[in-house]
């Protein structure tokens, strides 16, 4: 289930809020200018698929968007827990940072945690499939994976370069907590 929480900046061991209903998280985040909406992701693709397999599977969706919000680029980002260079990955994203443009994915399988910093707030947003966040560029964030990702996202980029991050050198990232390892069913 998607999770929002907001915390304020200063401390991070207990939310001010918590939401659980995809209704309230996608209205308290629209208020801070986050687009958060439920998408269908009912294509049979599993984390570790190829970026090709992954496309393909949501091309129609994929031409949409780009017709409609003029992005330019698209990748796929997909982990499993036995990926080699899942520690690596993971701390690539976990301080914060900014785009010159908007980050905008699209969670097609699994989970990971989106977390911003807009004002004096801290949003943590649990994405989960069928997910789509949009953060507006410009907007101080980090993500997390956990330290056993289990995702896929299709990434939408108006820079043909594709991710682009400028680290802010700020540590708040630490002082939030992390996305725990998913269990899993038997």
């Amino acid at each position: 289930m998607s999770e929002l929480r907001i915390y304020s900046e200063s401390d991070g061991s207990k939310p001010l809020s918590t939401h659980t209903s995809h209704a309230d998280i996608a209205r308290e985040l629209k208020q801070v200018g986050v687009r958060f909406e439920k998408w269908e992701a009912s294509k049979a693709v599993y984390p570790g698929a190829s970026q090709d397999e992954v496309i393909a599977a949501y091309r129609s969706d994929i031409d949409r968007l780009m017709r409609e919000e003029g992005y330019q680029a698209v990748d796929v980002i997909s982990l499993n827990p036995d990926h080699p260079d899942r520690a690596a990955l993971r701390a690539k994203f976990l301080n914060e940072h900014t785009h010159s443009e908007d980050e905008v994915r699209f969670f097609v399988a699994g989970r990971g945690q989106f977390t911003l910093h807009i004002g004096d707030k801290v949003y943590e947003t649990l994405c989960m499939q069928g997910d789509l966040i949009g953060v507006p560029d410009g907007t101080r964030h980090w993500f997390d994976m956990s330290e056993a990702p289990y995702f896929i996202a299709i990434r939408l980029f108006t820079n043909k370069e594709g991710w682009v991050a400028n680290f802010t050198g700020s540590d708040i990232a630490e002082q939030f907590p992390r996305l725990a390892v998913a269990a899993r069913a038997a």
